[in-house]
C-alpha cells in the first residue's frame, strides 16, 4: 500500500490547480488536500475566508453564484497562476424550502440554477482562453445522482445539476480535439460537515440518534447496498485519478460513486 501510494505523490506536481468549494469539511476540501498531496499548486475559493489556512496555496474569497464573484476569482487566478491546468468545479448545493413545487419561488429555481450550472459555465468560460492557449487542461464538474433521483424539495437543485451534466457532454465534445479533457463526478450520499449538520437535525425533529436519523436518510435514498455513506475522501481520489494522466483517454464521462443507489443500467 505504501508503495502504491508513493507512485501517485508527486505525480501532479508543477500543475496549477483551482478547487471551488475547497472548505467547510465537504468534498471540496478533500479534493484540495488529495491534489496538494500529489504535489500540485493548488488555489480554492469559498463565500468566506476560512478559519483555518488548509491545505491550499491561495484562497480567494468569491461568491460565484454571482457573475461579479466569478470575475473577481478568474482575475485573482490569472493574477496569481496565470492560468490553470485544472479545475474542479465543486461548488453546489440546495437551500430550498421543504414543501414541494408549490413552497419553491422563482429565486429558488434562480438560486439553484446560478450556483449549480452558471458557476461553472462562467468559471469554465473565464478560464478556457489560456487553457486553449497552452493546449491543455482538465475539467471536473461535480454533479450528483439526484439529477436522475430527484427528490421532492430538491427538484430545481436536481434540474440544473442535470443540466450541468448535459453542458459538460457538450463541452468535452468541442474541447477534446484542443487538449482539454471534461469529465463529471456524481456523488451519492457523502457525509461532509454539512450532511452532519443536517442528520443532527433531522435526530432532533424525529426524536431519534444520529445513527438512526443517518439511516432514515438512507432509506429514503431506496438504501445503500453497501451499507453506508461514502466519504469525502472516497470522492476526492476518484477526482485525483480522474485530473491525473493516468485517465487520459476518458473524456466526457460521469462516473457516479454512489455506493449502489442508481441500480438502472
Amino acid at each position: 500500500m505504501n508503495t502504491e501510494k508513493s507512485m501517485y505523490e508527486k505525480e501532479l506536481a508543477g500543475k496549477r490547480v483551482l478547487v471551488t468549494g475547497g472548505t467547510g469539511g465537504g468534498i471540496g476540501e478533500a479534493v484540495v488536500k488529495r491534489l496538494a498531496a500529489a504535489g500540485a499548486k493548488v488555489a480554492t475559493t469559498a463565500r468566506r475566508m476560512p478559519e483555518e489556512p488548509g491545505a491550499a496555496d491561495l484562497f480567494i474569497p468569491a461568491d460565484i453564484s454571482t457573475p461579479e464573484g466569478t470575475t473577481r476569482l478568474v482575475d485573482g487566478i490569472l493574477e496569481h497562476f496565470g492560468g490553470i491546468d485544472i479545475l474542479v468545479n465543486n461548488v453546489g448545493g440546495s437551500s430550498a424550502p421543504t414543501g414541494g413545487v408549490l413552497a419553491q419561488s422563482d429565486e429558488d429555481w434562480q438560486f439553484a440554477f446560478e450556483t449549480n450550472l452558471f458557476a461553472a459555465v462562467r468559471l469554465d468560460r473565464g478560464l478556457l482562453p489560456a487553457m486553449l492557449q497552452q493546449g491543455s487542461g482538465v475539467i471536473v464538474h461535480i454533479t450528483s445522482i439526484q439529477r436522475r433521483l430527484p427528490g421532492e424539495n430538491t427538484m430545481a437543485y436536481s434540474a440544473a445539476k442535470a443540466a450541468l451534466a448535459n453542458y459538460s457532454k457538450g463541452l468535452a465534445t468541442e474541447l477534446a480535439p484542443k487538449g482539454i479533457r471534461v469529465n463529471t463526478v456524481a456523488p451519492g450520499f457523502t457525509e461532509t460537515k454539512a450532511a452532519e449538520r443536517l442528520i443532527h437535525r433531522m435526530a432532533e425533529r424525529l426524536g431519534s440518534d444520529y445513527d438512526g436519523a443517518r439511516q432514515n436518510l438512507m432509506d429514503s435514498l431506496g438504501g445503500i447496498p453497501i451499507g453506508r455513506t461514502a466519504r469525502p475522501e472516497e470522492v476526492a481520489e476518484l477526482v485525483a485519478f480522474l485530473v491525473s494522466d493516468r485517465a487520459s483517454y476518458i473524456i466526457g464521462a460521469e462516473h457516479t460513486i454512489d455506493g449502489g443507489i442508481i441500480r438502472s443500467v
